[in-house]
């Protein structure tokens, strides 16, 4: 079973450029597993690309993350416990226009599917 504090993020359907921009802008919020120097890659031109991170919410790096501005909407699926989930959707209200596409509840976990778009 995971940490309870912590999430898991895929982001897809965007560039590599906005896929940086949603990581960077996570890690300045959260600790994380992804590096500083960390950067997306496209590895194939026509192959859709999924980008993962993880985050301690716990770890807040700071309150109230200022938005961030995408070139198109982000795909964004987010997993963990029921806490994490929450917290981690308010952070990323202050940022993005978020639009919950589908969400699934489970025992422990619950999993949000989003698009994000800039404020």
């Amino acid at each position: 079973m995971p940490d309870p504090e912590t999430v898991m993020v895929e982001i897809s359907g965007c560039s590599k450029e906005d896929a940086r921009l949603v990581f960077e802008a996570l890690s300045a919020c959260f600790a994380s597993d992804r590096g500083a120097d960390e950067v997306p890659q496209q590895l194939h031109e026509t192959r859709p690309m999924v980008w993962l991170g993880s985050y301690d919410i716990a770890d807040a790096r700071r309150q109230g993350c200022p938005p961030v501005r995408l070139r198109s909407s982000v795909q964004a699926d987010v997993q963990g416990g029921y806490w994490a989930v929450d917290r981690f959707r308010h952070t990323l209200d202050s940022m993005f226009t978020v639009q919950e596409t589908c969400t699934a509840s489970g025992d422990q976990e619950r999993d949000l599917h989003l698009r994000l778009e800039s404020r």
